[in-house]
């Protein structure tokens, strides 16, 4: 099965099941307040349903056009604007006929559930899997800067210990690149001199811009061979896959990021490395320097069980009772909600740039891994659960939260808008959000067009 195929499978699957939960926290409370359900549908049904049945007063379906769900609620000015039976004498088992409380509890069914659905999914990943990561200031020598461009700017550099982020001490590596996207500081650590830097407010612009540039941080991994290039001037030197060098012209390296600064002052030159073969046996390798700067081989990757072995980084694992994954599993779910808020921040600031790297669907799509992963897939579910609950608590009309702010407003006031006025800020609404859905997918299309 290909990878292309595979993304997109968790991402229906995914895309699928959190529609459904989400209808369904509308339609349980609406049904629990005596309030006719007409319909209930995974995706949108514009002319016609790829499948619906009718049990009760509910017609049950699948739309065709996958750009989200519903259930329409009688008594309802949502995306149908049926502003027929709106000009009826209001019903007793009617959405407008109930009180206020209750069709607020309605309205809050849908992002409810999608907030609990994270927690579920966090503290189950909790208990299943545990957590494994780098502490951030085990890294023995300091982070590698992939990008010295970006390194620049952020004022960091090879081989500087990242401490903090806004005063926070890094917890996990794996969450600094975030954690500096979404933060105002950055205390690093060079050469025994703590030292505070401010990440300039449009730096998530400058990361955006190419997408090969995003990720300009990692750990410092040794120099291991993973393949000799056909067209090598050494392809016939004796390099072998997983030979280590650890010694050019000399010189003693101990990670890939040394490398480049000595072979640029042997270009074109026959020089001798030193390799590690089997971890156990040292070569001595005659090599030429190609005008580029290069040997001719690709670099491969070093696992993080060997780079601990070595001393180069420290790996925890925390495991979970499913008493103490409860716990665990709620501190994931507020952090990740915490971030995503700082992260929808920025978008609203269009100083930080943030607003180019909104995506749409082939965004979100692209969270998924090219090979199916369940740990991964839960993750990104449970993330996708929070942000679809933040985004439909927004303030728009024909979004939850638009509903939402005008109960509010009729349990404040005690005066109830008038259904004209629903009406037109629902079309408005529906208006908003098809620019943002066209904005979103537009980025996507200018990226690929780009090569971004």
């Amino acid at each position: 099965m290909s990878p292309f195929l595979i993304k997109a499978i968790q991402f229906f699957l995914s895309l699928s099941l959190l529609i459904v939960l989400h209808e369904m926290g509308h339609f349980i409370p609406a049904k629990l307040f005596k309030t006719r359900v007409e319909k209930f549908y995974l995706f949108f049904d514009v002319k016609f349903s790829l499948f619906k049945k009718k049990i009760g007063e509910t017609v049950y379906g699948i739309g065709w056009l996958p750009l989200g769900g519903y259930v329409k609620i009688s008594g309802m000015i949502d995306e149908s604007m049926d502003t027929e039976a709106m000009q009826e004498e209001p019903k007793e088992w009617e959405f407008r006929s109930k009180p206020a409380w209750q069709r607020l509890i309605i309205m809050l069914g849908g992002v409810t559930v999608n907030f609990v659905l994270a927690l579920v999914i966090y503290i189950g990943m909790a208990y299943a899997y545990g957590d494994q990561y780098i502490p951030g200031d085990s890294l023995k020598d300091g982070v590698h800067v992939t990008e010295k461009t970006i390194g620049d700017e952020l004022g960091i550099e090879t081989g500087d210990k990242i401490i903090a982020v806004d005063g926070q001490k890094i917890k996990d590596f794996n969450t600094v690149f975030m954690d500096i996207i979404n933060g105002s500081s950055i205390t690093i650590e060079r050469d025994g001199q703590t030292i505070e830097k401010e990440i300039p407010v449009d730096f998530i612009a400058t990361l955006i811009e190419d997408k090969d540039r995003a990720r300009f941080l990692g750990p410092r991994i040794p120099f291991v061979i993973a393949e000799v290039s056909p067209e090598s001037l050494n392809k016939d030197a004796g390099l072998e896959p997983k030979d280590e060098i650890v010694e050019i012209a000399g010189k003693k390296i101990s990670y890939f990021d040394e490398v480049k600064p000595i072979l640029e002052q042997y270009k074109g030159e026959k020089i001798n490395l030193t390799v590690v073969r089997d971890k156990s046996v040292r070569k001595v390798v005659p090599v030429v320097i190609n005008d580029s700067a290069q040997i001719g081989v690709r670099p491969g990757m070093v696992s993080m069980d060997e780079m601990e072995k070595r001393g180069l980084l420290r790996l925890e694992t925390e495991k979970y009772t499913f008493a103490e994954s409860i716990p665990a599993g709620i501190n994931k779910g507020v952090n990740t909600l915490t971030g995503y808020l700082k992260q929808l921040k920025k978008i609203f600031n269009p100083d930080t740039g943030a607003y180019k790297g909104v995506g749409g669907f082939a965004a979100i799509g692209g969270l998924f891994p090219e090979t199916w992963n369940w740990e991964v897939f839960w993750g990104t579910t449970a993330f996708l659960s929070i942000m679809l609950a933040v985004l439909n608590l927004l303030p728009i009309p024909a979004l939850d939260g638009g509903h939402v702010m005008f109960l509010l407003y009729e349990m404040v006031s005690g005066r109830k808008p008038s259904d004209k006025f629903l009406e037109y800020a629902q079309m408005i609404g529906f208006f908003m959000l098809l620019a943002l859905i066209l904005f979103a997918n537009g980025n996507d299309l200018y990226r690929y067009l780009m090569g971004k």
